[in-house]
């Protein structure tokens, strides 16, 4: 049985976060573990308050984890506090680091904002030299890199930078872009990969960037490549798009179960 482990904060409402991810990590048929970060009030139709995890029990949980069970690859999730960041950063690096999935999640899907600037450079600064592959869309990567990303070449300086800055492959997801298709940029191994789809016409998006990015993580717990990783969790998400269920009043998820 491979493992994936999400650190990451809780989505009480089961669409995004570590719910989300360990519904994910179960569908690809890995065994999911799971250290909090953050608490969250939150529900479809938005985040009403956040409550942190000290850094020392983050620690204490991945320690916990590492000490009793293995970890074939973990991805990174909600990251509000800088001291959270180092406390995750130095247990990585003294267990020895998996594949390491890292989504700078930074605004929630219904626009609220999830974290400062002080954790967004303690996350390039300190996260990015451990990860395998970086998974911003849009907006992130804009704030990331700190110029905007209107065009391809743009979006391809972008990705060379974050590489530059220690990440080992960087996917910048299309799906704020405009457009009936959807373009998502992969620059791993010194080359380029465009995954080009046809936009799904649905507002209930609610946690699918989670669930890209642990669907890769997923994957490379599997020992999946880079590239086919990333084509199996887009098409995971998709697939969860296509047949999205609506329960709530918001922002619905997709189906993870699909």
């Amino acid at each position: 049985m491979r493992t994936a482990l999400t650190i990451a904060g809780s989505d009480p409402s089961g669409g995004a976060g570590i719910q989300g991810d360990l519904k994910t990590f179960t569908r690809a048929g890995v065994y999911g573990m799971a250290a909090l970060t953050a608490l969250t009030v939150q529900n479809t139709q938005g985040v009403r308050g956040v409550h942190d995890v000290p850094p020392a029990f983050v620690a204490a949980q991945l320690d916990a984890i590492f000490d009793d069970l293995p970890v074939h690859a973990a991805k990174t999730g909600m990251l509000s506090r800088v001291e959270v960041i180092e406390a995750i950063v130095d247990v990585l690096t003294r267990r020895g680091i998996p594949p390491l999935v890292v989504d700078p999640v930074m605004v929630s899907t219904s626009g609220d904002a999830l974290i400062d600037d002080d954790a967004t450079i303690a996350i390039m600064q300190k996260l990015f030299p451990l990860a395998a592959i970086v998974t911003p869309n849009l907006p992130e990567a804009e704030r990331l890199c700190g110029f905007p990303l209107r065009s391809a070449s743009h979006r391809e300086r972008a990705a060379q930078l974050m590489v530059s800055r220690g990440a080992g492959a960087v996917l910048i997801k299309g799906g704020h872009d405009e457009g009936d298709e959807i373009v998502d940029l992969l620059y791993f191994d010194n080359t380029f990969h465009e995954f080009r789809s046809p936009r799904i016409d649905t507002a209930h998006t609610h946690g699918t960037g989670c669930a890209l990015a642990a669907g890769i993580a997923a994957q490379l717990a599997l020992g999946t490549g880079m590239p086919e990783a990333v084509e199996r969790a887009r098409n995971f998400v998709r697939n969860g798009l296509e047949n999205a269920v609506v329960l709530g009043k918001g922002t619905n998820p997709l189906n993870h179960l699909a």
